[in-house]
């Protein structure tokens, strides 16, 4: 993955800047039509792709997905006030984090475009051609897919001409899913297995993240027979994949284990002057503890929920590693408790400053294609089977099968596996996703503001009166709205 990330951000830039508005040819400039002339130019083209993972995913999805739900909150580091709207329900078309996922999402968009259009057209190998264009095309389709879950109806964007192609109107969202499911289903052809990569391309989407992911597009979409079918090829033939569970779930947060048989696909972090994960020094301690922590950039702005924290079996091995109370200061070796729980799986110990900080954030856990087959199977109503599926993540989680679900009805089947993902994924991005595929996030946000009111949390009651049917869709950011007149916005959020 360091490979990938690293290339310089100006390839990328530069690719996207378009050509000048004078009548000159800019053959000085590097733009598409004379950036992809080689082997070298069609490889840091895809690589700048995966740049854009760096904004999507560094904290923008699960600021989108966690902290309008159940499992995140703002801390006392966070005055934001943008995102204390978000926390609140009270999230608007001028919402500075709703407009930055759209735009991220575009620009990411915009350079699998630009590789998927020129690539072609190069001298090179033809087995890496092949393989490299298989990786723009299911970047893409993560990127709409983002985008469709989100906002619905977008605008369906598949050249790179000119700025105009970036305008238009909102395109149905089922023609959107027919591009997704038709880029992943050609990435899954094109692309290679994990183990047939070299070293120096560890992180890159592989077959196995393909299919993965479409058969998220298809239950995402209710389409059960297809994610359960798509998926099966996967997890019923896992080690040809190299997929598995870690049996111990910290492992998946452990610099030297993370990039291992349960990493489908992830972002790499490593330590400053590279690109670090800034996520443990806004969810490190601060206000919280009786004394400095000894950890420059910790900030204690994201903290986890109460109802999530109480969510949990004491008797679950997640449950320390997704949350820690204890801290030691690493210049004095102080040992401190923390007053609130604070979320853990981002925490490295023994660092003086969270710059250091180099765990990897996924995208997609095989333990989630492991919670999404259960819930195809159960909806197709091959009751034992699923339950077999969801068995295997708490007995992860549980250490044995102390923990395992049984003689689940149809019904409770969806409740457990909604449960499951909400203990599983946390601070991972899922969670509204979740909530809104299932047809639970209105409901859920209401009994959880009660929750929250129940423990003192009075202000939580705003949730209750702030949450609307209409909050299923994200609203289209005003500001996209003014450069494009062809927009229109999302029912209810005028």
């Amino acid at each position: 993955m360091k490979r990938i990330f690293l290339y310089s951000y100006l390839i990328a830039a530069s690719l996207l800047s378009g050509c000048s508005f004078l009548d000159e040819n800019p053959t000085d400039r590097l733009v598409t039509n004379n950036f992809y002339t080689n082997q070298k130019d069609a490889q840091s083209g895809v690589d700048a792709i995966y740049q854009e993972f760096y904004e999507i995913y560094k904290r923008q999805m699960y600021l989108m997905c966690d902290l309008p739900t159940d499992a995140m909150k703002n801390g006392l580091g966070m005055p934001n006030a943008f995102l204390q709207d978000l926390e609140f329900l009270r999230h608007n078309s001028e919402n500075t984090f709703v407009r930055d996922m759209w735009k991220n999402n575009y620009s990411g968009v915009m350079r699998a475009n630009a590789a998927i259009n020129n690539i072609p057209g190069v001298t090179m190998d033809e087995t890496l051609k092949a393989r490299l264009i298989g990786e723009a095309k299911c970047l893409r389709a993560l990127f709409y897919f983002n985008l469709v879950r989100f906002y619905g109806d977008v605008p369906l964007v598949l050249k790179l001409d000119n700025i105009d192609d970036a305008m238009g109107p909102r395109i149905d969202k089922e023609q959107v899913y027919g591009q997704i499911i038709a880029d992943l289903t050609d990435a899954s052809q094109a692309l290679p297995v994990s183990s047939d990569y070299s070293s120096t391309d560890l992180g890159r989407v592989t077959k196995g993240a393909a299919k993965i992911l479409l058969g998220k597009v298809y239950l995402t979409k209710g389409d059960y027979a297809n994610a359960k079918s798509t998926l099966a090829e996967v997890i019923e033939n896992e080690g040809t994949y190299g997929y598995g569970l870690h049996q111990n779930y910290a492992d998946n947060w452990n610099p030297a284990t993370e990039t291992g048989k349960e990493a489908v696909l992830y972002v790499e972090f490593k330590p400053q002057p590279l690109v670090f994960n800034q996520e443990m020094g806004l969810a490190g301690p601060k206000y919280s503890i009786p004394e400095p922590i000894g950890v420059a950039g910790s900030n204690e702005a994201d903290i986890p929920t109460m109802e999530l924290y109480n969510a949990y079996d004491k008797n679950d091995l997640r449950w320390p590693v997704n949350f820690r109370t204890h801290f030691t200061n690493p210049n004095n070796g102080h040992e401190m408790e923390s007053s609130i729980p604070l979320f853990g799986k981002y925490w490295q110990e023994g660092l003086k400053a969270e710059n250091q900080c180099e765990i990897n954030m996924h995208i997609i856990r095989y333990a989630d294609a492991l919670l999404m087959y259960a819930e195809a199977l159960n909806e197709l109503g091959e009751s034992a089977k699923a339950h077999e599926v969801l068995n295997r993540v708490r007995e992860r989680a549980y250490g044995d099968a102390s923990g395992n679900y049984t003689g689940l009805s149809k019904d409770a089947f969806r409740d457990a596996i909604l449960k499951e993902r909400w203990l599983e994924f946390p601070l991972e991005g899922h969670r509204w996703f979740d909530l809104v595929r299932m047809g639970k996030f209105v409901e859920r946000m209401k009994e959880h503001s009660a929750y929250e009111a129940s423990i003192a949390e009075s202000n939580k009651t705003d949730i209750a009166s702030n949450v609307k049917d209409h909050m299923i869709l994200m609203p289209i950011p005003q500001h996209e709205m003014d450069l494009n007149p062809e927009l229109t916005q999302n029912p209810g959020w005028n």
